[in-house]
C-alpha cells in the first residue's frame, strides 16, 4: 500500500495543532508580508527573534519607511541576505504607501498573481499570504514541502524547482485539501517528518511510507 496524499490528509492533520495557522509572528497583513519574505532561506524561529521588536517599531507600510532601510538592515541583520531583503521590503513598504495601504492589503492584491506584481513577493511568497490570511487554495512549497512531496514519492527527480513541485501536487492532492496542505506538511515536516532524523515512531502515516527504512 502506499502513502496517498488522500490517505496522509486524512490521518496526519490529527497530529499538528490545526488552530495554528502559521508560526510566523505577525500583527497584521502587512508585517506577515514582511515576515514571509524574511524567511526565505531562514527558520520561522530565526525571523521571529527579531520581528516582534520590528514590528513594534514598524508595524505598518509608512512606519518601515520612516524606519529606513538602515534602521531595518540593523533590525535584520542576523537573517540571511538581509541586504536585499531589506531593500525588497522598503519598494514594498513605498509601493503600498502609495496606494493608501494602512495594514491589511487592498482587495485587488487578494490573489497571487496580482500579489507577486508587488516587490519582493515571489510564488511562493505569494502563495503562502494567500493561503494563511485568505485562506486562498495555494500551495507554498517550502524546504519541508519540497523534501516530503520526493520523500512520499509525490514527486519525482525532473520535479526539481518549486513551481514544478506545486504544479503537481494541485493535481495530485485532493481539492478539499488544499486550504491546509501548506500548514500540515510544514508542522508535519519541521516536528515529525524531519530532514536527517525522522521521528517515525511518532508519525501516522510511518506504515505506508516508503521512506521509513
Amino acid at each position: 500500500m502506499k502513502l496517498t496524499p488522500q490517505r496522509y490528509f486524512e490521518l496526519v492533520p490529527n497530529t499538528v495543532d490545526m488552530t495554528i495557522r502559521s508560526e510566523l509572528y505577525h500583527t497584521n497583513e502587512f508585517n506577515f508580508a514582511v515576515a514571509v519574505i524574511l524567511s526565505a532561506q531562514a527558520t520561522d524561529k530565526k525571523v521571529n527573534e527579531v520581528t516582534p521588536e520590528l514590528f513594534r517599531i514598524a508595524p505598518t507600510p509608512q512606519k518601515m519607511l520612516d524606519l529606513g532601510i538602515d534602521g531595518l538592515k540593523n533590525h535584520i541583520k542576523v537573517i540571511s541576505f538581509f541586504n536585499n531583503k531589506a531593500k525588497n521590503i522598503i519598494a514594498l513598504a513605498e509601493k503600498l504607501v502609495a496606494e493608501n495601504m494602512v495594514d491589511k492589503f487592498p482587495d485587488k492584491y487578494h490573489n497571487r498573481d496580482e500579489l507577486m506584481k508587488l516587490p519582493g513577493i515571489g510564488q511562493k511568497t505569494a502563495n503562502v499570504v494567500c493561503n494563511v490570511l485568505w485562506g486562498a487554495p495555494n500551495i507554498g512549497v517550502d524546504t519541508h514541502v519540497f523534501r516530503n512531496a520526493h520523500r512520499y514519492g509525490w514527486v519525482d527527480t525532473s520535479d526539481n524547482t518549486p513551481e514544478k513541485v506545486e504544479e503537481k501536487l494541485i493535481k495530485k492532492i485532493p481539492k478539499k485539501y488544499h486550504p491546509i496542505v501548506n500548514h500540515v506538511m510544514v508542522l508535519h515536516g519541521r516536528y515529525v517528518c524531519k530532514a536527517l532524523r525522522p521521528e517515525c515512531e511518532k508519525c501516522a502515516v510511518a506504515k505506508w511510507c516508503p521512506a521509513k527504512q
